[in-house]
């Protein structure tokens, strides 16, 4: 049953060392504010998963958060290479990265399945690919009905799923709107969830036709975080800051440069300050 906190007792309360945690969130609504959260805990040993690990995944695996990464596609969009994660497969900094990479269709089947309570997805995919022979956890299936192979893949089932949301009412039911990816099947596999929301209404009024709904039973947590999906957008709040993707390329690029950047923009700051961080960086823009 959802329970309207503070974020950094959401996190606290519901993100572990070693746990296993997807940030999802489609081109918007990226849990930034969440993300940062859990570096300045600095929680450890953390397998992430997501979709498309952009940059909100390069902060975290620079700050030492991560053990393992499993994922379809990863990179700055549009720019470029992701280099805190280059940086920890190929040296190790600031720990090694142990990858598991999918395709998109079949890290949105596995979350399917995960929802869905089964132990595996399937799907008519990676014939003639090459990802099955450097990732064992891809393997196949004989229908007993018509004798057809088929990709299988483990269901995505994390401990914790952390999303960014339009809005929560007082009852705990959460509204995401424009472009809703795997939000709500990543809530729904997981055993808790963490939802930050631009705002707090009384009661949800009737959603637009690209709407999901989540229930106040499905979730665990709602945190109050405006601006908190920055520098990705927020459907109906505000735009992507394209310039900030842009600036990560070469803040990222070396170790230095980033560890500036994580102590002014993260470890210094506390949860309630990031509307000011999102605001200051837009005006940087």
């Amino acid at each position: 049953m959802a329970e309207l906190m503070p974020l950094a007792a959401a996190i606290a309360a519901n993100v572990h060392d070693g746990d296993t945690v997807a940030y999802e969130g489609f081109t918007h609504l990226i849990p930034f504010a969440a993300a940062h959260e859990t570096i300045r805990q600095g929680r450890r040993e953390l397998t992430l998963i997501r979709m498309t690990p952009d940059i909100i995944y390069d902060q975290m695996i620079g700050a030492g958060c991560a053990r393992k990464l499993k994922f379809s596609w990863g990179g700055n969009p549009g720019v470029g290479s992701l280099h805190r994660m280059r940086d920890a497969v190929e040296n190790g900094w600031p720990q090694a990265l142990e990858l598991e990479e999918h395709s998109h269709a079949a890290m949105a089947n596995a979350y399917e399945a995960g929802a869905a309570n089964l132990p595996f997805a399937m799907l008519r995919g990676y014939i003639g690919a090459d990802l099955p022979k450097v990732n064992p956890m891809i393997r196949t299936v004989t229908c007993p009905f018509t004798a057809e192979v088929l990709a299988a893949v483990p269901a995505i089932r994390p401990d914790v799923a952390v999303i960014h949301a339009q809005r929560a009412d007082r009852k705990g039911n959460v509204l995401v709107e424009g472009i809703v990816g795997v939000q709500k099947e990543a809530v729904l596999a997981a055993k808790r969830s963490v939802v930050t929301v631009e705002e707090i209404v009384e009661e949800l009024q009737p959603p637009s036709p690209n709407s999901v709904v989540l229930p106040h039973w499905t979730i665990t947590a709602i945190a109050h975080v405006p601006g908190g999906a920055y520098p990705s957008y927020a459907f109906g709040h505000y735009q992507r800051n394209n310039a900030f993707y842009i600036a990560w390329d070469k803040i990222a690029r070396e170790r230095q440069s980033f560890l500036a950047w994580l102590q002014d923009n993260v470890l210094s700051g506390r949860p309630e300050d990031f509307a000011r961080y999102a605001r200051r960086q837009a005006a940087a823009e």
